[in-house]
């Protein structure tokens, strides 16, 4: 499994975050497999962690509120959002792996930036956009940026969320209109392939590394449950059977497991990890969500 090493000076603190409990200081520095966004208070903040959970270090703290992590494939770049204007406004950051350069290269007020994603060169990010217009209803855009930040534009012919770059410049999202399905298309809007045709939501999809299935979540049997199918949207399996809401799957970087965020009542969430199959299920992370693999060299 790839795994990053720690990042510099941007690092505050280390806790021990795995259901509680007291976990020692690594005789040398821990090398970090998952990033998330973790609770405390009021406050949420990005922290790393290895791939069993243990040795949890923060690594952010520029605004009250940060979450949906997404560190680049060549380890020196994390994207990140964060919450301004009593969380009316979404933005996206991008900030070297040492701390250095934070960039805030979204600021348009009122407006929802999220779910920042690396193309595989490290070149590049997409993002999802959400807000309403004049009329009150809600509007959907995929948006693309360098990866210092500057080159920001709307992919206008894509209408949708939690995008994702693929091979031969395509595009994994979904939507969340009157039909709400996992697509993939080119990036100009082209060859547009629906890969899940049902009643329910089914979002947050994930690409797998070899980009030969799909994660995602969706509420089709009446609750929020973990899925996967092929890329061409055949073999739907459910993999988890919870009775609280499950979503946010992420692969790891050798596509053996999946890790996603649980809800809690009348909590925060947890983070879970399991196999690929929905096997060997287990609670990591507690108090955060938000969790994605670090795939990183």
């Amino acid at each position: 499994m790839k795994r990053i090493k720690t990042i510099g000076s941007v690092l505050l603190t280390s806790i021990a975050l795995l259901s509680g409990c007291q976990l020692s200081t690594p005789s040398q520095e821990a090398t970090y497999s998952i990033a998330f966004s973790y609770k405390v208070n009021d406050e949420r903040h990005i922290h790393f962690a290895d791939a069993d959970g243990n040795y949890a270090k923060q690594v952010t703290n520029f605004i009250k509120v940060e979450g949906y992590p997404s560190v680049s494939p060549d380890g020196t770049k994390m994207a990140f959002y964060g919450k301004y204007d009593n969380n009316k406004t979404w933005s996206i950051h991008i900030v070297n792996l040492d701390g250095s350069d934070i960039r805030r290269i979204t600021n348009t007020p009122n407006v929802w930036d999220s779910a920042p994603s690396w193309s595989a060169d490290s070149q590049n990010i997409t993002f999802a956009r959400e807000y309403k217009n004049e009329q009150g209803e809600w509007q959907n855009e995929i948006w693309i940026a360098a990866a210092d930040g500057s080159k920001t534009q709307q992919l206008k012919s894509l209408r949708g969320l939690g995008p994702k770059f693929i091979s031969n410049n395509r595009i994994l999202f979904f939507t969340q209109d009157k039909t709400s399905a996992i697509y993939i298309a080119n990036a100009d809007g082209s060859n547009l392939v629906q890969l899940t045709n049902n009643d329910g939501e089914n979002w947050y999809p994930d690409i797998s590394p070899n980009e030969q299935k799909i994660v995602f979540m969706s509420n089709r049997d009446g609750n929020r449950e973990i899925y996967s199918m092929n890329i061409d949207g055949t073999n739907q399996k459910r993999l988890t059977y919870n009775n609280v809401d499950d979503w946010n799957p992420s692969w790891s970087s050798d596509g053996k497991e999946i890790i996603f965020t649980s809800e809690v009542p009348n909590q925060f969430s947890d983070i879970y990890k399991m196999n690929r199959d929905g096997s060997e299920l287990q609670k990591l992370i507690t108090g955060a969500s938000q969790a994605s693999w670090i795939k990183a060299p």
